[in-house]
């Protein structure tokens, strides 16, 4: 049953429909590349005109790259990777790029070896599919051909054994062409692979983008361990040290001077009172509780609220991100509004948080002054924490304002 299923299923005809049609799409591909290659060799001495031409070439190459993914995404639903573009802060460096590029090169080498490759596919699909289906219907017209029957290979087919066993071996070939048939499509998505998607190279440059998120998260996290030390050291323990000293003045005076002592404890009660809000705001920093019970709505109100700038929070999450996530989403605004606050000389701020599919968007807006550095300390932290997790940070701050911290983190689960 699965084999009489093949005949007739969409994934089937799918394939067959991309191999015949990488015929028509293969040869002015390949007539042009050709042509605009040989030329723009042939011109390289006059002027430098054949750079230019080639150039044009090559981004022409990864256009074509572009729509062939999307041809192998739609017929066959593999989905290749593409492979990052060059590029140049100038345009001199823009247009050297693609010859500095091995994805480049391999989208003018797919370019001209897609015909060949594809008027092999298109005979081979062809011949497997007509010949079982002519095979199988010779009873039906071997009466009307000359001598009776079929001419093959010198001798007549026209008895009704051979009419049989041919109808027999028409039968075999039909029921294998769906096979073979999506034997040539893998082999065309290795093909497909392997020029088209991202190579080697790009796999390298991901190892040390990772490499180097990591470096930036161990330094963020160690800046972070010596920031709550310094807290702990110059603000509560500073506190409890004070506390403890007052207290022991205060049992010291209990027996000559009841009122002063009592004076003292209520001295000692404020500094209590203080090291624990110190202690309070310490943890709210680190990881606060109403994260964890109430989620990121709650919490960013909490922010929002204790902050000396105004500040509109809008948070859409119909589905809570994980635990990490949330807690680098808050650390992210907890940031952004510490520093408007300091820097930024603003009258509002504005915060919006949307979770879309396995994305959470975390925007931060204030119309102040502007002119924020993404390479400063605070940023640049923010930018580490968020690459940890394989996210993006993103800062538009032009002299005069405003000024918008942009991040997206993943969440899928």
């Amino acid at each position: 049953m699965a084999v009489l299923r093949a005949l007739v299923s969409a994934r089937t005809w799918l394939a067959v429909v991309h191999l015949m049609a990488g015929l028509f799409i293969g040869l002015p591909m390949f007539i042009v590349v050709l042509t605009c290659v040989i030329t723009g060799v042939a011109m390289i001495p006059v002027l430098l005109v054949g750079v230019l031409l080639l150039a044009g070439t090559f981004w022409l190459c990864i256009l074509i790259a572009r729509a062939e993914r999307a041809r192998f995404a739609l017929l066959l639903g593999t989905d290749i990777p593409a492979a990052p573009l060059p590029g140049g802060r100038t345009w001199l460096r823009r247009i050297v790029a693609p010859f500095t590029s091995a994805a480049a090169w391999r989208g003018v080498l797919y370019a001209l070896i897609r015909f060949p490759l594809s008027a092999l596919q298109f005979v081979l699909v062809t011949v497997v599919w007509s010949l079982g289906l002519a095979m199988l219907s010779v009873p039906s017209y071997a009466w009307a051909l000359p001598g009776g029957g079929v001419h093959l290979g010198g001798h007549l087919i026209r008895y009704p054994g051979a009419l049989i066993a041919s109808v027999l071996a028409g039968l075999v070939l039909l029921l294998v062409s769906p096979a073979v048939t999506r034997g040539l499509a893998a082999a065309d998505v290795a093909v497909g692979r392997a020029l088209l998607g991202s190579g080697r190279e790009e796999l390298t440059a991901r190892i040390g983008a990772l490499e180097t998120s990591r470096a930036q998260v161990m330094d963020a996290a160690e800046a972070e361990r010596m920031r709550i030390e310094r807290d702990l050291h110059d603000g509560a323990q500073q506190r409890l040290v004070s506390l403890a000293m007052e207290l022991g003045r205060a049992r010291a005076k209990f027996g000559s001077d009841p009122e002063a002592a009592a004076e003292i404890v209520g001295q000692a009660h404020e500094q209590a009172k203080q090291a624990l809000a110190e202690l309070r705001n310490l943890v709210r920093g680190v990881h606060p509780p109403v994260l964890t019970d109430r989620g990121l709505d709650a919490a960013l109100s909490g922010l929002a609220a204790l902050s000396p700038v105004p500040v509109t929070v809008s948070v859409d999450i119909p589905v809570r991100p994980p635990t990490a996530i949330e807690a680098i989403a808050y650390f992210v605004v907890a940031e952004a509004l510490t520093n408007i606050a300091k820097h930024a000389h603003a009258r509002h701020a504005r915060v919006v948080v949307v979770r879309s599919g396995d994305l959470l968007s975390v925007e931060v807006t204030d119309d102040g002054t502007g002119g924020a550095d993404p390479a400063g300390q605070g940023l640049s932290g923010l930018a580490a924490r968020v690459a940890g997790v394989d996210g993006q940070l993103r800062v538009t701050s032009p002299a005069g304002g405003p000024t918008t911290v942009e991040v997206t983190l993943p969440c899928g689960s």
